[in-house]
């Protein structure tokens, strides 16, 4: 199986072109984004809506994440990932499978409709979580491409796929916000350092491997800069599988709780895992039949 994307192979990091399309669909075929945003998002691999759900809908969910969080707490489930170095949640996983609310959201006709045309074809969800970052206890996300991570131990093969972040808080600059390099999703960055045997089981709560070197980071930030795009909950981000993104702890009185889902093309279904590992589960990647 050819690899375009090798990763986690070589002695030194390497910094590859991207070989797959960022819009597939150029020609706009729904109401949510005009032209305009569509070729924003194409040249700098995201785009931020302010206020895309109602405040109604945010109150809705945020009843629905504080019963989650309360009814996780004592469970000992693999979909709940809990803090390095304590027992607070960090992340609770396949909520678009597990919880009819969150399934609801994650089917949202307006959102498909932007995420359809962005990747030009009929979508499934690859994976969705929620990340709880909690006033002063919430720890940082460092810098990564998720389409690294998915094409080693998951088999995604093309960069057709995008993530939502869904903000139930207010994000703003000193919470924590989610930061992304622009133009980042255009260098596949080659990580150094072979996949061990279940890397997830430790990765979700501080990831090890697929991490990018220093001087990478250095040379995309130098090109694209950094910016943390930050708005009223309700504000949604779609950014592309390759952008490099992280985000701070948090140190603030103030939470900052987002629900991620991944929208994967049904044409760019997972291989075996180029790692040479066994898949994950399906809680962290679904495997279409």
């Amino acid at each position: 199986m050819q690899d375009s994307y090798p990763s986690r192979i070589y002695q030194e990091p390497k910094l590859l072109e991207r070989q797959d399309p960022v819009v597939y669909n150029p020609t706009i075929n729904q109401t949510e984004i005009s032209k305009e945003q569509l070729t924003f998002y194409e040249e700098n691999g995201y785009l931020f809506l302010k206020s895309f759900f109602t405040e109604e809908h945010v109150q809705f969910w945020k009843q629905e994440l504080t019963r989650l969080w309360e009814q996780s707490k004592e469970v000992q489930k693999p979909e709940v990932i809990r803090e390095p170095g304590n027992d607070e949640i960090r992340s609770i996983f396949a909520v678009h499978r597990d919880d009819e609310v969150f399934k609801q959201m994650a089917s949202d006709q307006r959102l498909q409709g932007i995420v359809n045309q962005i990747l030009g074809s009929q979508t499934y969800i690859h994976q969705s979580r929620i990340n709880f970052k909690q006033g002063f206890t919430g720890k940082e996300f460092y810098w990564h491409s998720d389409f690294e991570t998915w094409h080693v131990e998951d088999g995604m093969p093309r960069m057709r796929a995008l993530s939502c972040s869904i903000a139930l808080e207010d994000n703003h600059a000193n919470n924590g916000p989610l930061m992304v390099i622009p133009g980042s999703h255009r260098t596949f960055v080659s990580c150094v350092g072979e996949t061990p045997d279940e890397n997830y089981k430790s990765s979700l709560r501080r990831q090890e491997y697929g991490v990018p070197d220093q001087e990478s980071l250095k040379q995309l930030a130098k090109q694209g800069g950094i910016v943390a795009p930050t708005g009223k909950a309700g504000s949604i981000l779609l950014f592309d599988c390759n952008l490099m993104h992280g985000s701070n702890s948090n140190i603030t009185p103030d939470p900052r709780s987002n629900v991620f889902i991944v929208y994967n093309s049904v044409l760019n279904k997972l291989n075996a895992p180029y790692s040479g590992k066994g898949p994950r589960p399906n809680f962290i990647a679904e495997r279409l039949s």
